[in-house]
C-alpha cells in the first residue's frame, strides 16, 4: 500500500480534512461580515492546522518528528475546538456542540497516537 494511503486511513486526518470544510462553510456568511472576518480567517487557518500538521508529521518519516508535528495538529484542534466556544454569538447552539464534539474526536486520535510513537520511540 502506497505511503500516501495510509495517511488518508488515518482516522484524525480524515476527521481533520472534514472539520476544514465544515468549518469554511459553517464561516462563509461570517466572513463575509467585517467585524468578524478576521476571527473567521483565524479559524479557517487553525482547522486548515490541524490536517497540514499531520501531513507534514507523516511527510518527515521519523516518529519523533511526526509525533512533533501531531503534538502541533492537537494545539492546532484545541484553538479551533475554543473559538467554536466563542463563536456562540453568531453561530446555532447545536452546531457549535457538533463541532467541538468532532475536534474533541480528533485531539483524543492526535492524544493517542502520539502516545503509541512515544512508546515506540522509547522501546
Amino acid at each position: 500500500m502506497p505511503e500516501s494511503s495510509k495517511l488518508h486511513q488515518f482516522g484524525a486526518h480524515q476527521k481533520a480534512l472534514a472539520l476544514f470544510d465544515l468549518v469554511v462553510g459553517d464561516l462563509a456568511i461570517l466572513a463575509r461580515e467585517p467585524s468578524c472576518q478576521r476571527l473567521a480567517s483565524q479559524q479557517i487557518a487553525s482547522a486548515d492546522s490541524i490536517a497540514a500538521n499531520i501531513e507534514e508529521g507523516y511527510g518527515r518519516g521519523s516518529k519523533r518528528d511526526y509525533a512533533h508535528f501531531l503534538i502541533i495538529a492537537r494545539g492546532s484542534a484545541q484553538e479551533t475546538h475554543g473559538r467554536y466556544g466563542r463563536l456562540k454569538h453568531w453561530l446555532a447552539a447545536d452546531l457549535i456542540v457538533q463541532r467541538i464534539a468532532l475536534c474533541d474526536e480528533i485531539i483524543g486520535i492526535l492524544t493517542a497516537t502520539i502516545s503509541r510513537l512515544r512508546e515506540q520511540e522509547n522501546s
